[in-house]
């Protein structure tokens, strides 16, 4: 009986160390809720429209998870892909639906080049993907900047100078998409109860999930599995694990370039400059909010994330309003939790990971021990 209730302690523990992030996320929102005073209609409307802003973003993370390269901060890459080619097609004043596929369609060979480009890096600094790639992303957006603010106009043709700077070049500082706003979630939209409900964004997100659960099965999935499991070991079986590697940048950082597009329409206007800067934390930080780790994520830590740190992005202002007197309070405390949240994820990991080394290096030492009695 001891045992068993021994046990069962350590594995609420166990539960309960694992899953502490989004413990903490559910207790935050369920005391903020009813700080706030927002209805049940508005949130649920808020969740449903950042759902399917968002999820698509998201997505793009598991590949390079699944492929043993953690947190790809580089997908910020393929959000200024996206941002470049919604430029383009806005140029051309190409709206609605048709200037979406237009926008992913040319966003695609600019992810491609970038992802191989993250790709190639990353494979020369095993073991320290995620710094690099947040460093990288850092310099792509350096060359982002100057391609957008002096190349385009010179040497990019941008015909139209409602788009373009004072000056005749660059673009400014904003770029309208209102023609283009919200054009998949109003294709289908279904109203309940005074919720609307994005049809075919959610379409799209389901073919994406499927299209993963189908990846995983797949040669190259099963490839991808096997480096991110142990990278020795997939060598010895055959497979170009370096090739691998670079293979799930690029699949990571196109996906991201179509999630940023999706995203954007959805605002219906962009930031030239600054619309990609915190997508990769948020994106991180929704991610691992939903219960996923450096080395293992699912699509079920998607959904859960993207409501969890969502809710809390509604909710806080009007909470610390309520508690301090100050809604810039609740602002400062979402920022802080965001990057808190990634903090401890990585503090959590590179504990894991040395404690897996001292148990493996403590069982060797027994085995050794056991042999040399004998």
């Amino acid at each position: 009986m001891k045992k068993s209730n021994a046990s069962s302690g350590k594995k609420l523990l166990s539960f309960l160390g694992a899953n502490s992030v989004t413990i903490m996320f559910v207790i935050i929102v369920a005391i903020c809720i009813p700080l706030s005073g927002f209805s049940p209609v508005f949130l649920i409307n808020e969740i449903i429209t950042r759902m399917g802003r968002n999820i698509f973003l998201i997505l793009s993370l598991l590949i390079p998870i699944m492929a043993g390269m953690g947190l790809n901060f580089g997908m910020t890459l393929g959000a200024m892909a996206g941002e470049i080619a919604l430029i383009l097609v806005s140029d051309w004043q190409i709206w609605g639906i048709p200037g979406v596929v237009l926008a992913c369609i040319l966003s695609i060979p600019i992810s491609a080049l970038m992802g191989l480009m993250c790709g190639k890096i990353l494979n020369a600094s095993k073991g320290r993907e995620m710094i690099t790639s947040y460093i990288i992303s850092f310099f792509t957006n350096g060359l982002y900047q100057l391609v957008v603010l002096y190349m385009m106009g010179p040497i990019i043709p941008i015909i139209h100078n409602s788009i373009k700077l004072p000056r005749g070049y660059g673009i400014r500082q904003t770029v309208g998409l209102l023609t283009m706003r919200q054009s998949l979630d109003n294709a289908l939209a279904l109203r309940v109860g005074g919720v609307k409900i994005p049809i075919l964004t959610f379409i799209i997100i389901a073919l994406m999930c499927f299209a993963i659960v189908w990846f995983r099965r797949t040669k190259l999935g099963q490839d991808m599995r096997a480096v991110g499991q142990d990278m020795d070991v997939a060598r010895d079986a055959g497979i170009n694990v370096e090739r691998t590697r670079i293979l799930s940048i690029i699949i990571s950082t196109v996906l991201a370039g179509f999630g940023m597009i999706i995203y954007l329409q959805n605002m219906g206007d962009m930031a030239t400059y600054s619309a990609h800067s915190q997508i990769g934390m948020f994106c991180i930080a929704a991610l691992l909010v939903g219960g996923a780790s450096v080395d293992k994520a699912s699509i079920g830590n998607v959904f859960l994330g993207v409501v969890l740190f969502h809710l809390m992005f509604i909710l806080a202002p009007k909470a610390g309003g309520v508690i301090t007197g100050d809604e810039m309070i609740g602002e400062y405390f979402r920022v802080f939790v965001s990057y808190g949240v990634i903090t401890v994820a990585l503090v959590m990991y590179e504990t894991k990971k040395r404690r897996a080394k001292a148990s493996m290096g403590e069982q060797l030492e027994a085995e050794q021990r056991e042999e040399d009695a004998r």
